[in-house]
C-alpha cells in the first residue's frame, strides 16, 4: 500500500479523472441546526464609564449663581449695613425713626436687610442631575435583564446528512456519511460571561454612587426639583463646555437606546444546501474514494505511481524556473538542481538553524545570477 498522505492522494491524482468524477457525481447534503443563544446589548456600559469622568469635571466646578434675599427688618435685626440698604433708606424715609439734629445721626426702626447665597439650581446642573438619574432607571432596567437570562440553556447543534453517487470507468461508487456536533457546557460558559458583565455594572454603580456624593449632587437633590425634559435648551454652556458636549452625548445615546436589546433567539434550520458546502463535499467524496481505492494497489502500482510522480514534480519545477528566467541554460539547471540536493542531503545530517544558512547562501546565489 502507498505511504502517501491524504492530501498527495488527491495532488497526484488525474486532473481529468478528478473532473470526470465530480461531474457525474449526484448528490444531497441537508444541513439541521439548532441554536438558542443570548443576544446582548453591552455598548451602553462603555458609553456610562467614558462619560463619568466629565460629569465629575461638571461638580467639581459647577455652574452657580448668587441669589439676593432682601427684607425689610428691624434695625436690631439687621446682619449688615450695606450701600443698597441707605439708598433703599433714602428713598423710604417713613423707616426712619429720628434723626439728631447736632450731629445729623439718622436712627431708622427699620432697615433693608440683603441676604446673598450662592445657589447650585441652576438649568445646567439640573440637566446634568437628571442625566445621572436616566442613568440609573437605564442600568436597573438592563441588569434586570441580564439577571433573568441567567440559568437559561444555550446550545448549538449541527447535523449534516451527505448522501452521493458517482461512476468511475465500470465502477459505481457511493457514500452515505452523518456528522454530528453538539456543543458542550455552553450554559456553564455563557453564565460565568454574564457574571462577568454584572461584575462590571457593579463596578460602573459604584463610579456613578461617587457622583451622587457630592456636594452639588446633594445640594440640588435636597431641593426636589422638577427633572429637565426634552428639548433640551442650548445655553451657552451646554453648548460650548467639553464636559456638557459629552454629557449630551450620553443623553443622546441613552434616549436612542432605550429599548432593551437583550433577547434569548432560538433559531432551528433544515434545508438542503446547493452551495459551497454541497461542493466542499463532493470534492471530499473524491477524497474518500482515492483513500479506498488505495487498497486495491500492489507494489508494482505503488512502484509506478512514484515513478509518475517523480516525473510530475520534476516537470512542474523545471516549468517553474523557466517561467523564472527564460534564458537559463541546461548546464545551469544541472548545477541549481545539484546544488539543491547537496543542501537537501545537508538538512537531514544538520540542525534546521545551520540548514537554513546554507539554503539563503545557494538561493542568494542564483537570485544573484539570474539578476545579474
Amino acid at each position: 500500500m502507498s505511504d502517501l498522505g491524504v492530501i498527495d492522494l488527491y495532488e497526484n491524482n488525474n486532473k481529468k479523472n478528478t473532473k470526470d468524477f465530480v461531474d457525474k457525481t449526484t448528490s444531497t447534503l441537508r444541513v439541521k441546526t439548532e441554536t438558542k443563544k443570548t443576544i446582548n446589548d453591552l455598548e451602553w456600559i462603555q458609553k456610562m464609564q467614558e462619560t463619568i469622568p466629565y460629569l465629575d469635571n461638571i461638580f467639581r466646578a459647577p455652574n452657580r449663581f448668587i441669589i439676593n434675599e432682601e427684607e425689610i427688618v428691624k434695625i436690631e435685626l439687621a446682619r449688615k449695613i450695606t450701600v443698597d440698604s441707605i439708598k433703599h433708606l433714602s428713598k423710604n424715609t417713613n423707616l426712619i425713626q429720628s434723626i439728631d439734629k447736632k450731629t445729623g445721626d439718622v436712627r431708622p426702626s427699620k432697615i433693608l436687610n440683603i441676604n446673598k447665597e450662592e445657589s447650585y439650581d441652576t438649568y445646567e446642573n439640573r440637566l446634568i442631575y437628571t442625566l445621572i438619574q436616566n442613568m440609573k432607571f437605564f442600568i436597573d432596567r438592563r441588569k434586570k435583564s441580564l439577571e433573568a437570562i441567567l440559568g437559561i440553556e444555550s446550545k448549538n447543534n449541527k447535523t449534516l446528512e451527505y448522501n452521493a453517487q458517482t461512476s468511475a470507468d465500470s465502477e459505481k461508487i457511493e457514500i452515505n456519511l452523518a456528522l454530528k456536533s453538539a456543543l458542550d457546557q455552553q450554559e456553564d460558559k455563557s453564565n460565568e460571561k454574564l457574571e462577568e458583565v454584572l461584575e462590571e455594572i457593579k463596578k460602573l454603580e459604584q463610579n456613578i454612587s461617587m457622583l451622587t456624593n457630592s456636594d452639588v449632587y446633594k445640594v440640588i437633590e435636597k431641593k426636589h426639583i422638577s427633572l429637565v425634559r426634552e428639548p433640551i435648551k442650548k445655553t451657552n454652556v451646554v453648548l460650548k463646555n467639553v464636559n456638557f458636549q459629552y454629557a449630551m452625548k450620553l443623553w443622546n445615546y441613552l434616549r436612542d437606546n432605550y429599548e432593551d436589546k437583550t433577547k434569548q433567539v432560538d433559531e432551528n434550520l433544515d434545508y438542503a444546501d446547493e452551495g459551497e458546502l454541497k461542493q466542499l463535499f463532493d470534492e471530499t467524496f473524491m477524497l474518500q474514494y482515492l483513500v479506498m481505492k488505495t487498497l486495491d494497489e500492489d507494489e508494482t502500482e505503488t512502484s509506478q505511481t512514484r515513478e509518475q510522480i517523480k516525473e510530475n514534480i520534476l516537470e512542474q519545477m523545471i516549468d517553474k524556473l523557466v517561467d523564472l528566467d527564460s534564458g537559463i541554460t541546461q548546464e545551469d539547471l544541472n548545477n541549481l538542481i545539484s546544488n539543491k540536493y547537496e543542501v537537501i542531503k545537508y538538512k537531514r545530517m544538520e540542525a534546521l538553524k545551520e540548514l537554513q544558512k546554507v539554503f539563503r547562501k545557494h538561493i542568494d546565489k542564483y537570485i544573484e545570477k539570474i539578476g545579474g
